[in-house]
């Protein structure tokens, strides 16, 4: 486990790529509530957006489900409390007055980045 990397993954940097050629500038790896041990992929701060990248393994993507053999009751429990949490961070983050974007790491990087944009747009125009 200690090679799985939390942060600067292939899907993100596609990612953050695709929204920098947009003309996107974001924080990478911000907590957006201080007091929530919670860190976003990238975060628009000052429009109070969030974005998550999700690993299809790591969070339960529903397009591509994993059937792990070896200890699957530990990786079943994994992954569901992952995804638990996952509801926890969107709803403390919305409850603050964010907006959260959460991107699966099977998405095209182009057409997330313009989800993105989208969302930055409409809370800029705000």
């Amino acid at each position: 486990m200690q090679g799985n990397r939390n942060r600067d993954t292939r899907p993100e940097l596609a990612l953050r790529r695709a929204m920098h050629a947009l003309g996107l500038r974001y924080r990478v790896g911000v907590r957006p509530l201080s007091n929530l041990r919670r860190t976003a992929d990238a975060a628009f701060t000052r429009w109070k957006v969030a974005v998550f990248l999700d690993g299809c393994f790591w969070h339960g993507c529903p397009e591509h489900p994993s059937r792990v053999i070896t200890n699957s009751s530990f990786w079943a429990e994994k992954v569901s409390k992952n995804r638990e949490r996952d509801a926890d961070t969107n709803r403390r983050l919305v409850d603050a007055g964010w907006l959260v974007v959460r991107i699966w790491e099977h998405e095209d990087p182009a057409v997330a980045a313009q989800r993105v944009r989208r969302v930055v747009m409409q809370r800029r125009k705000k």
